[in-house]
C-alpha cells in the first residue's frame, strides 16, 4: 500500500507530494518533537521515496524552516490573523479565539499545545536559525494583532489600548501560548477560558455567556 501511494507521487504533483510531506512533518514534530522525529519516519508518513524527500529538504532543519514559514505560519493566519480581521472589533476577535480554540480543544478530547510555542520551546536552543525562525513568527503574529488593534483606537473604537496596540498585542500572544502550554499540561482547557474572561474585562467587553462572575 505504502510502495504503491509512493510510485503514483513518484509520477506527477511534485507540489502536493511536497505538501505531504511538510504536513507529515509539522503533525510528527507536534506529536513527538522536533528532537525524536527521524527523516525516515517523516518518509513513512508521508508516504514517499526517501530519495524524493531528500531532494526538496537536504535536512531535517531545511524541513523543519518549511513547517515554520508554511504550515504554522498558514495556522496562524487561519486561526488568528484571519478571525481578528474579520471580527467586528480586534478585541472581539481575540476573545473569540481563545473561546473558539476552548471549545475545539474540548471537543477534540486532548491538548497537544500550540504549534508554534512547542517548537519555540525545542528549538530556540537548537539551532539559531530555527530560533530566528520561530521569532520572526512571533513577531509577524504580534505585528498583524497590533495593526487591528491600533486601526481600533483611530477609530474611537478601543480606548483601552491607549497608544500602545503593540504592547497590548504582545501580552495577548504570551496569554495564548502560555494558556496553550498549561492546557497541554493539564489536558483541559480551563486555561484558555480563564485568560479569555480577564481579556473580556481589560478591553471591555460584555462578559460571555459562560463566564461566572
Amino acid at each position: 500500500m505504502v510502495r504503491a501511494e509512493r510510485a503514483k507521487f513518484r509520477k506527477n504533483d511534485p507540489a502536493g507530494m511536497r505538501k505531504r510531506v511538510i504536513d507529515a512533518a509539522a503533525c510528527a514534530f507536534q506529536a513527538q518533537g522536533y528532537g525524536a522525529t527521524s527523516m525516515h519516519d517523516v518518509v513513512r508518513a508521508a508516504a514517499v521515496t526517501g530519495g524524493a524527500l531528500y531532494h526538496h529538504f537536504p535536512t531535517k532543519k531545511d524541513l523543519a524552516l518549511a513547517v515554520v514559514a508554511e504550515r504554522v505560519s498558514g495556522e496562524i493566519a487561519d486561526t488568528w490573523i484571519a478571525a481578528v480581521d474579520g471580527a467586528p472589533s480586534g478585541a472581539e476577535g481575540i476573545v473569540g479565539v481563545f473561546e473558539e480554540t476552548a471549545d475545539a480543544l474540548d471537543r477534540q478530547g486532548s491538548v497537544s499545545g500550540c504549534p508554534l510555542g512547542n517548537l519555540a520551546l525545542e528549538l530556540s536552543l537548537a539551532d539559531d536559525g530555527l530560533r530566528r525562525a520561530v521569532e520572526d513568527e512571533y513577531r509577524a503574529w504580534q505585528d498583524a494583532i497590533a495593526a487591528r488593534l491600533d486601526r481600533d483606537e483611530r477609530a474611537g473604537r478601543a480606548d483601552f489600548v491607549a497608544g500602545d496596540a503593540a504592547g497590548l498585542a504582545g501580552t495577548v500572544v504570551a496569554m495564548f501560548t502560555g494558556a496553550m502550554s498549561i492546557a497541554k499540561a493539564r489536558q483541559d482547557a480551563t486555561a484558555l477560558r480563564a485568560c479569555a474572561r480577564r481579556l473580556r474585562r481589560m478591553m471591555g467587553l460584555p462578559a460571555g455567556s459562560g463566564d461566572q462572575g
